[in-house]
Parts: structure tokens; sequence; C-alpha cells
């Protein structure tokens, strides 16, 4: 059953923020999420789901785009879920301006459909991540918790699919110039979904002087997560197809 509208929350216009936020704004610990879907079920679904997960907070509700930014104006949240199919806006569009509005705000979009061609639109918009409605719990989570770890979701086909479409789409003075030598090697294999440990084996460095360098990648970058960065990349024309 579809949604009714919700009444206006002082401050919030028409997102929803739940009983959850007090809490979570006492406990910095916890990943703050918010979940977006115009079905009451769905999103009661995630939300059960969700609940009691260690590390996760769900602290606010919307069931349409506009709803959407405002409760992300108001909750800052570590990141979103978001149904790409929504009554008002498209879900890539709702990303694009959380992601205008709040680079550090993840979003991991849902669909019943898998479709390359909208993942490589959906990596473009700026999503972390990409699930199919019919996923697991354990995928479900399993996919938060990488992307709010800083973990890339980026499959190799995908990378093969974006890169004549975005490589060398931003200018590589204004961004590649800021990264060392290192910075962009590391960059490099971020694109290729290598993993901090496979980095720092392909480099020959710790995997805690790895980590440092995606966390200085990912402040340079302006990005939020590990997965812009590796579209990044590609935009700067420094991902390869061959890790070698």
């Amino acid at each position: 059953m579809k949604s009714q509208p919700w009444r206006a929350w002082p401050g919030v216009g028409q997102g929803r923020i739940t009983t959850h936020e007090l809490r979570a704004s006492r406990t910095p610990e916890r990943a703050r999420l918010v979940i977006v879907d115009d079905h009451d079920l769905a999103r009661a679904g995630l939300l059960s789901l969700l609940t009691g997960e260690r590390g996760l907070e769900v602290v606010g509700e919307a069931a349409s785009g506009d709803e959407a930014l405002a409760v992300c104006r108001r909750l800052h949240p570590d990141l979103t879920l978001l149904d790409v199919r929504l009554p008002d806006m498209d879900g890539l569009a709702v990303t694009r301006a959380i992601k205008r509005e709040s680079v550090a705000t993840s979003v991991i979009l849902f669909t019943m459909y898998e479709n390359p061609d909208y993942v490589v639109e959906a990596l473009k918009s700026g999503a972390a991540a990409y699930l199919l409605k019919g996923a697991s719990k354990r995928e479900i989570v399993t996919a938060i918790r990488q992307v709010l770890a800083g973990d890339s979701l980026l499959h190799p086909a995908a990378v093969l699919q974006l890169l004549p479409q975005v490589a060398g789409t931003v200018h590589k003075h204004t961004l590649a110039e800021q990264l060392t030598p290192r910075e962009r090697d590391v960059l490099g294999l971020i694109a290729l979904g290598q993993t901090n440990q496979e980095i720092a084996d392909i480099l020959g460095l710790t995997f805690s002087t790895v980590k440092t360098h995606v966390e200085h990648l990912i402040g340079k970058l302006g990005v939020s997560d590990r997965t812009q960065a590796a579209v990044r990349a590609i935009e700067l024309g420094l991902a390869s197809t061959d890790p070698g």
C-alpha cells in the first residue's frame, strides 16, 4: 500500500524524524541511517531488519524525494537507504541532491531490477552501492557496514562500463596534481576494487599505511566513501583495467 503524505514536522518539512534521533545524538559511535521508500511496508521491513544491529541506528524515514532531502538536511545522516523509484523524484536525482548538500552522507540505492546501465548511472550520481530489493538481511547489513567502513563495492565489470563514459571528465590539474605519486597508485588500485590488504601486498606497504593513504584520498577528493573515490579515479584517468 502506498504511503499517505505525512503531516509536516516542525523544521523538517514533509520528512519524518523517528524517536531514535535523541538517542542517536547521545551515542556518536552509532552510524545514523535514514530510510527512504514510498511503501510503508518496505520502510517498516528495513527498520525491523536494522533494529538491534550493533553500531547502527535508524534516525529518520521519508516517503518521497522532497521528504528525503528535508530529513537529510535536518539530520545529516551517515548513510541513506534510498529506493530508486519515488513518486516525485527519480532516485538518481535525489542521490545527486543529497551529495551536493552533504558530501559526507553515503547513499545505497535499492531497486527491483538489475540493470548494468543503471548501475553505472547510480555510481555517476554519487551512490556508494546498489542493491536489489530481494537482497537478504545479511547482504544488506554487510553492504551498509562495508560502505560505512570505507570499503568499495565497485564491481570490476562496473569499472569497465564506467571507464569510457567518465574517463577524463575532471580536469587533471585540479585534483590529480594534488595527489602524491603513492596516493595515485593507491587510488588506481581502489578503482580496481582492491582491498587495503591487497593494495598493501601489491605496493609493499603496511596495512596501516594504506589505510592512511585512503583516508587522505577521500579527504582530498572531496568524496564520502571508497566507491566514489574509485569513480573519481576513473574520471581523473587514473584507473586501469589491468591491476598489473
